[in-house]
């Protein structure tokens, strides 16, 4: 067990059934106001305030003004760049390069990062074979190996290899089972 494993172990010893609910919950407020006080409640997540500061003030909020202090994650969709954007997945598949994918993803994550941003709903791993289905462009095309060699390039550019540091973000690989399996 790691130190962290046990901090966690602690901390769910000590939580209520309503702070582990509140924990489970993440929520888009754009007013700060509003954010603040459903971080005073101990939400676990809210999805961007759009602003390193706005972030800071919901985090210094979850961590002095309740009970446990446990900190946001702060979500976004980081699905091809924050503030320099790359071609869309779809895009980059063309490439047929990890490393390029990889690249693409740390820098991603850097400049989410220095927003607040420590999670993304990003990469899209699906498989999708029908090009009319709305969320081709966020995955790799319909190549298993391909589409599985450039998650995985994603997830490693989001995260590095320690997501304590301040340049990496929890990435979410989603919409994997069958999601893109529609077809017209």
């Amino acid at each position: 067990m790691t130190p962290h494993s046990d901090r966690v172990r602690g901390l769910l010893s000590r939580m209520t059934w309503e702070e582990k609910l509140a924990q489970l919950r993440i929520v888009y407020r754009p007013a700060l106001a509003d954010a603040v006080e459903l971080a005073r409640g101990g939400i676990g997540a809210v999805f961007w305030p759009q602003s390193a500061a706005a972030t800071n003030a919901l985090q210094r909020t979850a961590v002095t003004q309740t009970r446990l202090g446990i900190p946001l994650l702060v979500g976004l969709d980081v699905i091809y760049g924050q503030r320099t954007i790359y071609p869309t997945p779809i895009g980059l598949a063309a490439s047929f390069d990890p490393e390029l994918v990889r690249r693409c993803a740390a820098l991603a994550a850097r400049e989410a990062r220095s927003g607040g941003v420590n999670w993304t709903f990003a990469p899209m791993v699906d498989v999708s074979y029908d090009p009319r289905w709305g969320r081709v462009v966020e995955g790799f095309g319909e190549d298993v190996l391909l589409t599985s060699a450039l998650g995985r390039a994603t997830i490693e550019g989001f995260q590095g290899d320690d997501l304590a540091r301040d340049d990496a973000i929890a990435a979410t690989a989603k919409h994997f089972v069958a999601y893109g399996a529609a077809e017209g």
